[in-house]
């Protein structure tokens, strides 16, 4: 079972968060975990350039999206990314049915986060992608995992550059969500197969 990680981080809020569902995601046995960055050398004249990035979410069974919200949306260079995934990948759906999840990151408590996850949430929707959501109450606790209440993924506060550790608990539990959706779909299309 592959899990890709697809993210971009300017000040390391966004790969702190990365390598916590990355965690999350290793928790669970039989997952082959790739954490791919997107860097701004990747990027030539606004355009997005890195094949083997798009080509390594081709052979993965679940995508993670994660960047910083900057001015109420994704990054301009995880922007460029999406962009890049459109042409034959989105004409000919060649990413659907695999697993999506999302994460992001701002300053603010609420700072148009949640319009930043809901950018990632219609960028696997374009794919025909299945999106996975948190399951966690977010009952407003500020020492509890999901405390900002985001049901459509992780949303969180940096504060003074750093992750709080309930987000970093939240951000595990969505890796360790993520691959269990997963393994439970390969059991079942592999139980089909036999049957067939």
């Amino acid at each position: 079972m592959k899990v890709v990680i697809v993210y971009h981080s300017i000040t390391g809020t966004t790969a702190q968060l990365a390598e916590a569902v990355a965690a999350g995601c290793r928790s669970v046995t039989a997952v082959d975990l790739q954490l791919l960055r997107i860097k701004g050398e990747d990027i030539t004249q606004g355009r997005y350039k890195n094949s083997a990035v798009l080509e390594a979410i081709d052979q993965a069974d679940a995508v993670i999206f994660g960047s910083p919200t900057f001015m109420g949306s994704v990054s301009a260079q995880f922007k460029a990314f999406a962009d890049a995934t459109a042409g034959d990948r989105w004409g000919e759906q060649l990413w659907a049915d695999k697993v999506a999840a999302g994460f992001t990151v701002g300053t603010g408590y609420c700072g148009d986060t949640l319009h930043s996850l809901h950018y990632l949430q219609i960028l696997a929707a374009q794919h025909g992608m299945l999106w996975t959501g948190l399951d966690l109450a977010g009952a407003g606790d500020v020492k509890a995992p999901n405390r900002l209440g985001a049901q459509a993924g992780l949303i969180v506060r940096a504060v003074d550059g750093a992750i709080e550790q309930p987000d970093l608990q939240t951000a595990f539990y969505l890796g360790q969500r993520v691959a269990r959706v997963v393994s439970r779909s390969t059991r079942q299309e592999q139980q089909t197969e036999r049957t067939q």
